[in-house]
């Protein structure tokens, strides 16, 4: 029987880890701040720059004011969360995926399962993959823990990605022979292979540590069709709305060759803005009990 960490590691890294992002024409550079940016739209922008160059410590580090920063890399020790990785499509998936990437000699295994679970079928990719959006989309628009931004937002994002990978060579045993040797290698050089790994880090260091590993990812990812640095560059974000301290962005950008276009809630902290969303996930997450403790 097949771990299920190496079937994950096979279909999870050419559709479920897709999801890192998207974007469209290019916009001017955000201003700076320690911990965030100086107008609301680029609070996105930010952000958004951020998963273009690959810098996840950065990303954490201006989504939310620095001291609630500094409360979560205490959280992350204690094993309390993993954000930002829930803020992308990782969570608590990607020790497992790591691990299995990195194990001796996993290029050899994971392609013996991909060949056997996945080489030329095709049309039961495309039918999974229409499935899981379908499922997506629902579970969207039924669970309790999102905002109502955050229900349209990931509406639209998971079907353009479900779309994507109907369309996508996801069965092609070329692709995944070209794809596996660099992940793996790439997995290896983070040296995170499980939660203890992560926790003994610490959250900066972890982040710092992906990066090279998402660079990778969205190498493979190029050869499916699904450039995303091409469109990170320069998502559109624009100001809708502000009232005080409290505004609204309107995002348009490209993902897999659809459209997404919603609206985001922002708010501004010591003179900095920040994604309202990411400051409730952030704030839940250092609330959060130690795992031992919660049982």
């Amino acid at each position: 029987m097949l771990h299920r960490a190496q079937r994950g590691a096979v279909f999870g890294l050419l559709l479920a880890l897709a999801v890192a992002g998207a974007g469209c024409k290019r916009e001017s550079a955000p201003t700076v701040l320690a911990g965030g940016a100086s107008k609301p739209a680029q609070a996105v922008q930010l952000l958004t720059r951020h998963l273009r160059d690959n810098d996840l410590e950065a990303f954490a580090r201006d989504a939310v004011p620095p001291a609630l920063h500094a409360q979560l890399e205490i959280a992350w020790r204690e094993g309390r969360t993993r954000w930002p990785l829930d803020e992308l499509p990782f969570d608590d998936r990607l020790p497992a995926l790591l691990g299995a990437l990195a194990a001796p000699g996993s290029e050899a295994r994971l392609q013996q399962v991909f060949d056997r679970q996945f080489a030329g079928s095709h049309a039961e990719l495309k039918a999974a993959a229409a499935s899981l959006g379908l499922f997506g989309v629902q579970y969207m628009r039924t669970e309790s823990g999102f905002s109502d931004a955050e229900r349209h937002h990931y509406a639209q994002f998971i079907e353009a990605i479900s779309r994507w990978a109907v369309s996508a060579p996801l069965g092609d045993p070329q692709r995944a022979r070209r794809a596996i040797p660099p992940l793996a290698a790439a997995a290896r050089s983070t040296a995170l292979r499980s939660e203890a790994d992560f926790a003994h880090a610490g959250m900066a260091t972890s982040l710092r540590k992906l990066s090279p590993f998402v660079r990778t990812l969205k190498q493979v990812l190029d050869g499916y069709g699904l450039r995303l640095d091409d469109c990170l560059g320069g998502l559109q974000a624009g100001l809708q709305q502000q009232t005080g301290d409290t505004a609204t962005v309107r995002m348009r950008y490209t993902l897999g060759g659809h459209s997404i276009d919603t609206v985001v809630q922002v708010e501004r902290h010591d003179g900095r803005w920040y994604l309202s969303d990411y400051l409730r996930h952030a704030e839940a997450a250092v609330a959060a009990k130690p795992v031992a403790a919660s049982r």
